[in-house]
């Protein structure tokens, strides 16, 4: 796969296919790309071969690997870690395996971390997802108080003053906490697609109707952009 700093892009192959196809040396449209003559020519050599299917990225992935742990040992780890919630250092002496070995295994199948297991079991827990994008769309709003500048409590500690009632607060000074000012609440609006965990959020002064209604249309927009179509919206603040 092409990296954020390649020099060649899908795009940029085809551009040094056109380039060299009209008569150009390989080894000057290599410097004026800013890459090897071996590369370029790598690539022409596979759109010679391949065509336009030669130009795009291939996985790394080896097609054989001889050295990998045979299924039956794999499946062996497997069974010792679901059965007893054995670790590496445990199942390795018991198979006459490596204890880095029995985790990268143990990595590979899921189960390198117990959290991962239904603990009666052994099974693997899935992550609740839908089939497609845009079938559910969660979306909820969560509440946090502002933190006024030079830090809150954490900074000041909590014995400076006391809060102020609402009976006798007076309405021409600001408001206080433990002697600081208090700037209220914000509002984390956050729109989830269930299956691409695809996520929208806006951090708003409320959480009345008018500004819920006006996130969700934000955020129905962001996914349409995206390409997901929305079919259902799952959410606990049904009241705004």
């Amino acid at each position: 796969m092409s990296h954020r700093n390649a020099r060649l892009t899908v795009h940029g192959r085809r551009l040094l296919v056109e380039r060299v196809r009209a008569g150009r040396p390989v080894a000057h449209v290599a410097a004026e790309m800013g890459i090897s003559r071996p590369t370029a020519h790598k690539w022409i050599r596979r759109w010679r071969a391949e065509g336009e299917a030669g130009l795009v990225d291939r996985s790394s992935q080896p097609r054989t690997t001889p050295h990998r742990t045979p299924a039956a040992v794999e499946a062996g780890v497997c069974r010792l870690r679901q059965a007893r919630k054995l670790g590496p250092a445990r199942i390795g002496p018991i198979l006459g395996l490596p204890a880095s070995t029995t985790h990268r295994l143990l990595t590979r199948h899921g189960l390198n971390r117990l959290a991962h297991l239904d603990r009666p079991t052994g099974r693997v827990i899935r992550r609740h997802e839908r089939d497609r994008p845009g079938e559910l769309i969660h979306v909820d709003i969560k509440k946090l108080g502002n933190i006024p500048d030079g830090g809150g409590h954490k900074a000041h500690g909590r014995a400076q003053g006391v809060r102020n009632s609402s009976a006798h607060r007076d309405a021409a000074r600001p408001r206080t906490v433990h002697g600081r000012p208090n700037l209220g609440y914000s509002y984390l609006h956050t729109a989830v697609d269930d299956h691409s965990r695809l996520a929208y959020s806006e951090i708003l002064t409320d959480e009345k109707k008018e500004t819920a209604t006006g996130f969700w249309q934000r955020a129905h927009a962001f996914f349409a952009q995206a390409g997901i179509t929305v079919e259902r919206v799952l959410t606990d603040n049904g009241s705004c």
